[in-house]
């Protein structure tokens, strides 16, 4: 069942019988992302249990990296929280992140970027944010926002996503006191919810660490593996077969870039709508190799406009895999609320729940619900 449309140039009438959404196109990348001047750092970030220090750039060969001033680096949340006390006496409400989520939304729709959204490279963003956790590390993840730093930033998986950090960078320069991780996930959040998904749970806590705390390369998904990589991957961050299946439905939104991953083209015929169409292009379609110069993947071949990369048609291969495959493809309003479930968790990887400011999380509303 779809819910929370917004009409707007992202739903124009595409040859398709479900109007789909932009992407986590983002979960597969391998090229290194350049690096880009906006990249440097932001002005000090202040949130009411956030790391508050004064942020420094310098560059190097044209690589910005975040230096943390000596006189305010906060090594504790709790240190953080104060110094955002003493310093602008100001705690943000549910209504203060609610003010953050409308002007990401309102941002999205782009008549120069892609499909007419920034929606799916925003999603991209948040995943790839938080998709570095490591259970049995307790590394990564999205508390610490280690993107912004010139070695997470050239990671293969992250070319591109130098758009994404430009493009919230705006945001948050109207809005100082959220911090990175708390910003780039709401904005996964608002990005979803706008392009007609489900109700993500949300809540804020997220701290900004500094370049030490940054992952290693590899964490994220490999396009061209098969079922063995998809479960160390998504294992690592503690997520079963189910959830595997679930997370990767976020690829009915966006496309592949030949000059970021190296493959081409959308998943679905309407990239900036979540429906539960790539399942069911998956289950219905017939897929067959693509004849071109680029890497291996597939294409439909009743059109020949669509894709498919390996990890997607594994999905289908493998059987564990393939009984939510069928699952979703049958029913829209159960993908939904996995997906959703999913996708909340993999945005509070790696944030300890003492940080967070409300034990129970936040939905955020719609543009369209505010409108009501």
């Amino acid at each position: 069942m779809q819910s929370f449309f917004r009409a707007s140039v992202r739903r124009s009438a595409l040859p398709s019988s479900r109007i789909a959404r932009a992407p986590l196109r983002a979960s597969y990348r391998r090229f290194s992302t350049e690096p880009n001047a906006s990249d440097a750092a932001p002005k000090a970030a202040k949130s009411n249990i956030a790391l508050f220090a004064g942020l420094g750039a310098i560059t190097v060969g044209g690589i910005a990296f975040y230096l943390y001033s000596s006189d305010t680096l906060a090594t504790t949340a709790k240190s953080g929280a104060q110094a955002a006390k003493v310093a602008v006496n100001f705690v943000p409400t549910k209504a203060d992140y609610q003010k953050v989520y409308n002007r990401i939304a309102e941002s999205l729709d782009a008549d120069d970027y892609d499909d007419g959204s920034y929606g799916p490279v925003v999603v991209r963003l948040a995943w790839h944010s938080s998709g570095t956790y490591d259970k049995a590390s307790n590394t990564g993840g999205s508390n610490y926002a280690t993107m912004r730093f010139a070695p997470e930033a050239l990671h293969g998986a992250n070319n591109g996503l130098n758009v994404a950090r430009e493009h919230m960078e705006k945001i948050k320069k109207e809005f100082s006191w959220i911090s990175y991780g708390d910003l780039w996930t709401l904005g996964g959040v608002a990005a979803l919810q706008e392009m007609g998904g489900p109700k993500i749970n949300w809540r804020p806590g997220r701290i900004d660490g500094e370049a030490k705390d940054v992952t290693p390369d590899g964490r994220l998904p490999d396009a061209s593996q098969g079922a063995p990589h998809l479960r160390d991957i998504f294992g690592r961050m503690g997520f079963n077969d189910q959830e595997i299946v679930a997370l990767s439905g976020a690829h009915a939104l966006g496309r592949c870039h030949v000059d970021r991953s190296g493959f081409d083209g959308p998943w679905t015929f309407s990239p900036i709508t979540l429906t539960n169409d790539y399942f069911r292009l998956l289950v219905d379609e017939k897929w067959i190799w693509r004849k071109w110069n680029g890497p291996k993947q597939y294409t439909d071949k009743t059109t020949g406009t669509l894709m498919m990369l390996p990890t997607d048609y594994v999905l289908t291969q493998d059987k564990s895999f393939k009984k939510w495959v069928k699952a979703y493809a049958a029913d829209e309003e159960l993908f939904f609320k996995d997906f959703a479930k999913a996708v909340s968790t993999l945005f509070e990887l790696g944030v300890p729940l003492s940080q967070f400011v409300t034990s129970e999380p936040w939905q955020m509303q719609t543009l369209d619900e505010q409108k009501a």
